[in-house]
Formats: C-alpha cells, sequence, structure tokens
C-alpha cells in the first residue's frame, strides 16, 4: 500500500509540474528575439487550411513551442553544465570556455576549401583588378593566440595555400600584430578599440601616410553578448562593446546598394534592436556598402573585400581615403560586381577571416 501510494504521489507531482509549465507557457508573453542566442525566436504559426494539410502548421508549432519554451536560457545553462561537469565533456557545441573566455574549436584545416576559397578571390583578381594595387590579409581565429595547447589552424598553413593560388597580390602578416586580449571574451571578433597594430601594418605594406598618432574619442555603447555567449549555454560575463570616433569618421556617410539608404558609419539604432550588436559597425552584414569621406585630403579609394571582420576596421583606414567601398562574397556573386563598381586605379585589399576561409563561402 505504502508503495502504491507513493507513485500515486510521484504521478500526481509530475503531471502538476506539467500543468504548471503548460499554464506559465500559455499566458506568459511571447519574445521576439533571444539576446543571448542572437536570432530571432518562432512566433505562433498562421493557421489555415493549407498548412494543416500539408503538415507545416505542426511543424511550426513544435518549432514555435520550443522557442517560446519558459526557462529555455535556464535549461540550456543546465545541459551545458551537465556536459561539462557530469559527462566531462571539454566542449559544449563545439565550444570551450577558459578563463571567462568561450572559445570555439575551429580545426582542422580544410586544404579543399581554403584553396576554393582562394580560387574565387584570384578570380575577382583576374577578371576586375588587372594593373591595380592588390593586397591581402588573413585574420587569425583567437584560439591561436592561446598559450595551452589547444587545436586551431595555423595561420603560416593558410597563407601558404593562398600564395600557391593567387597572382599578383601582395601578402599583408598581421598575425604579430594581434594578440588573445584583442578579441572579445564572447564573441569570435576582435575589438576595433585595439586595432592600432593592425592599421599600421596595413598602412605601411600598403605605402599609406601612418595614422596611428591620429585621435580618437572612445565611446563605450553599452554590453556585448557575442555569438559565442548563446551557442555556449554558459552563464559568462558580458564584454563592453566601444567605437572609436573623430570628426572625419562622424562627417562620413555611407549607402548600402541592398536597402539604397544612406547612413552613418556607426549605427546605434542597430545596437539596439538587432539581435547581433556587432551590426552597429556599418549596420552590420552586407554585399556592398559604400562610405565617402567628405574631409579627405585626397583622393584615393580603397575597394575592401571582407567579412564582418571588416567592419569594425574599416573606419579606422578613412583617414587615407575619399572612398571605400567595401564588398562581402559572402552575399553577391563575383560575376555581377562590375555593374556596380567602375574598378579604375583603386587600393584593393582583402581581409578575410581563416573561419570563413575554412568554409568556402565565398560567391
Amino acid at each position: 500500500m505504502q508503495e502504491k501510494a507513493k507513485n500515486k504521489i510521484i504521478i500526481i507531482g509530475f503531471a502538476l509540474i506539467l500543468f504548471l509549465f503548460f499554464m506559465i507557457n500559455l499566458i506568459k508573453e511571447d519574445e521576439q528575439i533571444s539576446i543571448t542566442e542572437r536570432r530571432k525566436l518562432a512566433q505562433f504559426p498562421k493557421i489555415t487550411f493549407e498548412t494543416l494539410s500539408s503538415g507545416k502548421f505542426s511543424q511550426n508549432f513544435e518549432n514555435y513551442a520550443i522557442d517560446q519554451f519558459v526557462g529555455r536560457d535556464s535549461f540550456r545553462t543546465l545541459k551545458a553544465v551537465w556536459s561539462n561537469y557530469v559527462f566531462k565533456q571539454k566542449d559544449n557545441n563545439g565550444l570551450f570556455l577558459l578563463n571567462n573566455s568561450i572559445y570555439k574549436i575551429e580545426y582542422p584545416l580544410n586544404n579543399g576549401n581554403i584553396q576554393n576559397s582562394a580560387k574565387k578571390i584570384n578570380n575577382v583578381c583576374q577578371k576586375y583588378l588587372k594593373g591595380m594595387d592588390v593586397y591581402f590579409s588573413i585574420i587569425p581565429d583567437k584560439t591561436y593566440y592561446l598559450k595551452e595547447d589547444y587545436l586551431s589552424i595555423e595561420p603560416s598553413e593558410v597563407e601558404e595555400i593562398i600564395k600557391n593560388s593567387v597572382e599578383d597580390m601582395e601578402y599583408i602578416d598581421i598575425t604579430n600584430s594581434l594578440k588573445l586580449e584583442d578579441y572579445y571574451k564572447t564573441d569570435l571578433h576582435w575589438k576595433q578599440e585595439n586595432l592600432k597594430n593592425v592599421v599600421s601594418k596595413i598602412e605601411e605594406k600598403m605605402n599609406l601616410e601612418n595614422t596611428s598618432n591620429i585621435s580618437y574619442e572612445t565611446r563605450q555603447i553599452g554590453n556585448f553578448y557575442g555569438a559565442y555567449y548563446g551557442q555556449l549555454g554558459r552563464k559568462v560575463s558580458p564584454d563592453k562593446l566601444n567605437i572609436l570616433s573623430n570628426k572625419v569618421i562622424e562627417d562620413c556617410t555611407t549607402y548600402n546598394y541592398e536597402t539604397k539608404k544612406t547612413g552613418k558609419v556607426y549605427d546605434e539604432e542597430k545596437f539596439k534592436s538587432s539581435s547581433d550588436k556587432y551590426d552597429i559597425y556599418l549596420s552590420g552584414a552586407a554585399a556592398l556598402i559604400q562610405v565617402e569621406n567628405p574631409n579627405a585630403k585626397t583622393e584615393k579609394e580603397l575597394i575592401l573585400f571582407r567579412d564582418s571582420f571588416g567592419s569594425s576596421l574599416a573606419p579606422l583606414l578613412l583617414e587615407n581615403y575619399k572612398k571605400i567601398t567595401l564588398v562581402d562574397l559572402r552575399y553577391i556573386n563575383s560575376n555581377i560586381l562590375g555593374n556596380y563598381i567602375n574598378f579604375e586605379n583603386q587600393d584593393v585589399l582583402f581581409l578575410y577571416s581563416i573561419t570563413v576561409l575554412n568554409q568556402n563561402i565565398l560567391k
């Protein structure tokens, strides 16, 4: 009898817990975005005959229920802690925590993907950039700068593959211009306020005026929970996101070829509204962005082929150029670039992270 009573209590208790979670989920307001995961959350799907008959409604409702489940972040944290401390797994979702900083295992090097990325870069060079001053540089993953013995891709290996696959380009080695502290703790990106040595190296190799003595105002915008923060599922102190500004940067205007809108170098509205706070730099990912510098002391122009790292670097190169055109080959096919850009006597810099090159996602 005692055993039966105990079983009944367990069943009733479990049912009450399920009912309690059901009621809380029923009355709580749906959230639009997840700050920790930096993405939009699924919303309640529309009920139509088509979605019901095709089965899309049930699939969409399942996604909605998972995204809007009460305490979702706490359960994700519990999973990560369980994996690390109970199952003794060093990583969770391919990420690991070390000294309050999050790292992603970007390994191994995919030789074929690096070669394909290099071929696409070379095709752009051969099609549009003949006779122009063309440079390329590789941004190491931050795991490379760990003193501990963690798996990471050696930048010199990527450099060697690209050098053997491209023509008429000069390599700019920025590996020794960076250190671990120059990257965010919760993200893969570098900190704009720490790029002085990188800018100096680029200016030296591209025969530009040294702007290391240019003064900037450092403005702290707010807390920054990077991409790795949400993916790891562990509680870590946020970074602080800063921007460097001066009159030259403030007077510049940007033009986004996709949205056909003009704007400023730093989009502070994006910081407030976007799930990815790094979008404050040039309004985030875009195929083509043009930045005009009305205070330029030169007529020189730069075409910067880049990924998201270039968004925070480009403002620090504006002192040298009247116009900078940023091209992201992840979002535009290189075959149609001639429809938008008049390639003639510009400086050209290909600046890509090892992460992007190793994924072969350039078009």
